[in-house]
């Protein structure tokens, strides 16, 4: 069952208790992501997850992750679209300990000038290794094209020119504006005190200024037909063609699944069997559903040599096309669910992925489901469901393309032509 308190300052706490657990998981989640972020501030808010790890105003970096290595635990932080996460797992007997540094590293940051410069150079290190994987490049790439001029598009990371413009007082309107406690959520899972956690989130978080940031301006795919090459020195073409989803506050995203699972998400799937078993021109292929808040979109992926670019495009379409005109077979649709609901079963399993699951679910839909009901949910899906998704998710229209590699290589013309029609 899933509980959960609001603070004073109105930030939110949801617990989820899972028996015969030793271990617990905390995370804190705030709206602070790229979608928030005006141009000058592109990256703000990942380099901030960064810097706020380099000290606060009684720990050392050094100390830090002495403390976390003390007690066998795991700290860690990540940046999103859509917000930033500082989680830990440790044993529930140290569980005090992890909120407190946690705390620690949200509320009582240094934003030391000096590690501030240092870090300009280790996120700029960040964003040239990212812009030296080119399938990384294909599936950033395809969702900027996807929403292109829209809050979604820009990278995470940001640019080498956007992070050296950054001084420690703009970093510190930034986290004014976004880490306030009706943008932030604290979820735990696994074993603990409820009635303990709720005294001591106060005492640890309840110098968090109240109030909420300014809503981000809602995302939408643009027009399909659009194609985009980046030229990179790699002998191989990576591939995505993008297209309309569900967002994530839309059941029919589970539909999405199922299709996604059925078309490229498993050994036995369509794009696996006839890009890479039949003919043998990729070893990488695959399709993932993305869903932000209110809107998402899904990719299909290949991995293939330049001069075969076009016609694995031209392959990858194919199966699109058929699956929207013939639907997908009974064995495939039941296969399929019982893969995702497997998958959902598993992550149950885990502290980490039921904090993660929970924390999320409460701050960008405003409501945390356990996951019981979500398999459920998974489970109500039916054929008709996913056939009734086809004509809107496959339409060729609707589909854009992002390729990396080296442009010399690939027969540029024919991939634009396959996509615009």
């Amino acid at each position: 069952m899933i509980e959960k308190t609001v603070l004073k300052n109105g930030i939110r706490a949801v617990y989820e208790k899972m028996p015969d657990c030793r271990s617990a998981s905390v995370a804190v989640w705030v709206k602070s992501g790229s979608v928030y972020e005006a141009e000058k501030e592109h990256g703000m808010s990942h380099f901030i997850e960064h810097i706020l790890f380099k000290g606060t105003k009684s720990r050392s970096a050094s100390k830090i992750a002495a403390e976390m290595d003390d007690i066998g635990g795991n700290l860690n932080a990540f940046t999103s679209k859509e917000c930033t996460c500082f989680y830990a797992k440790v044993l529930d007997e140290h569980i005090e300990k992890a909120v407190d540094i946690i705390s620690d590293l949200i509320l009582r940051s240094k934003l030391d000038a000096g590690d501030i410069e240092r870090e300009k150079g280790v996120v700029t290190e960040e964003i040239l290794m990212n812009d030296d994987s080119p399938e990384d490049v294909a599936n950033e790439g395809i969702c900027s094209l996807l929403y292109e001029g829209c809050a979604v598009a820009p990278n995470i990371l940001g640019t080498a020119d956007s992070v050296n413009a950054f001084t420690r007082q703009s970093l510190i309107d930034y986290m004014d504006k976004r880490y306030r406690g009706g943008d932030t959520v604290i979820s735990v899972a696994g074993s603990f005190d409820k009635a303990k956690l709720d005294a001591m989130l106060w005492d640890k978080f309840g110098a968090m200024r109240a109030g909420v940031g300014e809503e981000r301006i809602p995302s939408a795919i643009g027009a399909g037909g659009r194609v985009a090459f980046a030229d990179r020195d790699a002998e191989q073409a990576h591939i995505c063609i993008g297209m309309p989803g569900f967002g994530a506050n839309d059941d029919r995203r589970f539909a999405m699944l199922v299709l996604s699972n059925v078309l490229g998400g498993c050994m036995s799937s369509r794009l696996f069997q006839r890009i890479r078993e039949e003919r043998g021109l990729a070893y990488s292929t695959y399709t993932y559903p993305t869903s932000y808040a209110e809107t998402g979109y899904l990719t299909a992926y290949a991995g293939t040599g330049l001069a075969n670019a076009a016609k694995v495009t031209e392959l990858i379409l194919s199966e699109l096309a058929s699956a929207r005109k013939d639907g997908i077979t009974k064995t495939e649709f039941d296969r399929a669910k019982e893969q995702m609901r497997v998958s959902y079963i598993l992550s149950s399993e885990s502290t980490s992925a039921r904090s993660s699951a929970i924390g999320k679910a409460e701050l960008l839909l405003g409501r945390a489901e356990e996951e019981a009901r979500l398999i459920k949910k998974l489970e109500a899906v039916s054929m008709a469901d996913v056939e009734g998704i086809l004509n809107e998710t496959l339409d060729p229209n609707n589909m854009c393309a992002f390729v990396a590699g080296k442009t010399a290589g690939m027969d540029t013309r024919a991939i634009e032509r396959l996509i615009k029609g």
